[in-house]
């Protein structure tokens, strides 16, 4: 088989498998365990007073980056612990506490791991998957992560195999509008490689490129053990 019949047959084998959801009813999560999804979706619209704490909290804050085991019950405690008890971190952390709470229920989890970062960069600027089973990721601040249906990736260019081109050049997707963007807000569980029966699919994603003078702030929960 010449490499061009493989591509052909790499993407004829991803558009039978998996597909991203949206919606702007929370109850979305819960189509996380639908075998074909890989990727769901809450379109959330922030409120003024959460974005206004958020602009506060990123222009004051000197901690970069946060990492902590958390439970539902004290996850705003811990964050109070690190960044003090202002008003603009009383009402990110309500918020954060919450994305906790819906994360341990719908995976039936006591802790998990949380990491909040202030980012003047892309931390993860190439497409790649993540070795976990389910992350929760959100953007309060600033562009936010890029991704690739399934159906539009060819992972034999994935890490090494993009042999030095850029994701653009590589032969990873085919044109440039295929790559989707979340919006600020917006609240996506991203399916790993490690979710059950899931290898070969997860979710193909990157931090998007910052521009000069630019922050993102971004929260992700993970599963712990």
């Amino acid at each position: 088989m010449s490499q061009l019949e493989a591509v052909h047959q790499e993407k004829i084998h991803s558009t039978l498998s998996r597909r991203s959801v949206k919606g702007d009813d929370l109850a979305i999560f819960t189509d996380i365990y639908q075998p074909d999804t890989n990727m769901v979706i809450w379109q959330r619209s922030m409120s003024e007073a959460l974005s206004l704490a958020v602009r506060t909290f990123v222009n004051t804050s000197t901690t970069k980056q946060t990492i902590l085991a958390v439970t539902p019950q004290d996850t705003q405690q811990k964050l109070y612990d690190i960044f003090g008890q202002t008003d603009a971190v009383t009402m990110i952390s309500h918020d954060i506490s919450q994305l906790v709470d819906m994360f341990c229920c719908l995976f039936d989890q006591k802790r998990v791991g949380l990491r909040l970062t202030i980012l003047d960069h892309a931390m993860c600027p190439r497409f790649h998957v993540d070795r976990i089973p389910c992350r929760l990721v959100t953007t309060y601040q600033g562009i936010a992560t890029q991704w690739l249906e399934h159906k539009d990736v060819v992972r034999s260019k994935l890490g090494a195999g993009n042999q030095g081109h850029t994701d653009e050049n590589s032969g990873l997707f085919d044109h440039q509008n295929k790559i989707q963007h979340l919006n600020t807000g917006d609240v996506a569980l991203l399916k790993g490689e490690l979710w059950d029966e899931h290898q070969g699919a997860g979710l193909v994603h990157r931090s998007p490129p910052l521009a000069v003078g630019e922050s993102r702030l971004l929260l992700t929960i993970d599963l712990i053990n």
